[in-house]
């Protein structure tokens, strides 16, 4: 039986490099598979394996003082999901291109959103009303094609290094003095946002502690999410119950999918959203179609 765990830790490393010997040495001992960032805020990790390795893997990193009391979640998957193994050490552990603006301490981030429980979003929406609480994406806009939090403000960025300019704009003044909840898919981009968003005069911050993956085991589909979880493994996508909806619209017949693959001409490999049905169609555009016809 196989898993994969998602786990991150804003916390002081003094040596990164260390830590990335250590880590890369114990995942290929363990023959796990997946993604480690590790920077001087702390450590980011996506990895699948074998259910008896993964709980070593936990097991030793509890080991190391500045991992103490990090949360894993636990997800169904395989090593088979992920490429291969990749140990990296960089400036940022999420890249907002942010690094100068990021201060952290044992206690994670400073000066970053509150957290709150699955349940307290709830309560919060439920007593302020859906005009004080405002949901705010904090992922990429194809992200939340196929899943989001019901009247959720989703920018119009490509990459997450584009938040720092795009909170800035004049447009989400109105928001400034509304309670704010940031969600993504664990977490760890929320811990970042949050605290960017603060230094640009949002005053009332929060993000969901956990993350959407949190949310979704708690209430699958019956609270304020809508739709699929855009996940970057070869999956591709999860919904947490049989009841959740398309929401996506396929880029060809508008038809609702959920349903990502690459545009096949390989010059271009742009990731598109294509029903079942239109799948044999399977390129993002008419230039594309024909591009592959001369070849």
């Amino acid at each position: 039986m196989e898993k994969v765990i998602l786990y991150y830790k804003f916390s002081p490393i003094s040596d990164p490099e260390a830590v990335r010997l250590w880590q890369k040495n114990l995942c290929e001992k363990l023959n796990l598979k997946g993604r480690i960032i590790i920077s001087s805020h702390g450590i980011n990790g996506t990895l699948g394996g074998d259910i008896k390795n993964v709980k070593e893997y936990v097991k030793e990193m509890k080991t190391f003082k500045s991992f103490k009391g990090m949360e894993f979640k636990w997800s169904d998957g395989c090593a088979a999901d992920f490429p291969k193994l990749s140990v990296k050490v960089r400036d940022e552990i999420v890249t907002f291109n942010a690094s100068k603006d990021i201060k952290v301490d044992e206690h994670g981030i400073v000066g970053g959103g509150k957290h709150l429980s699955p349940k307290a979003v709830n309560e919060m929406v439920e007593k302020y009303g859906e005009d004080q609480v405002v949901f705010f994406d904090g992922r990429n806009k194809y992200e939340a094609e196929v899943g989001r939090f019901k009247n959720a403000v989703v920018p119009e960025i490509e990459t997450t290094r584009d938040f720092k300019k795009e909170l800035k704009k004049s447009k989400y003044d109105k928001l400034k003095d509304k309670k704010v909840i940031t969600y993504c898919t664990g977490g760890i981009r929320c811990e970042v946002l949050s605290m960017l968003m603060k230094k640009n005069g949002f005053k009332d911050v929060y993000q969901i502690d956990g993350g959407i993956v949190k949310y979704g085991e708690q209430y699958r589909d019956k609270g304020y999410w809508d739709g699929s979880l855009y996940i970057f493994d070869k999956r591709m996508t999860q919904k947490f119950s049989e009841e959740a909806k398309d929401i996506g619209s396929c880029i060809h017949c508008h038809g609702k999918t959920s349903n990502f693959e690459n545009c096949i001409n390989k010059t271009c490999n742009k990731l598109i959203l294509i029903c079942k049905n239109c799948f044999f169609n399977n390129t993002c555009s008419q230039q594309c179609q024909e591009v592959l016809s001369l070849a």
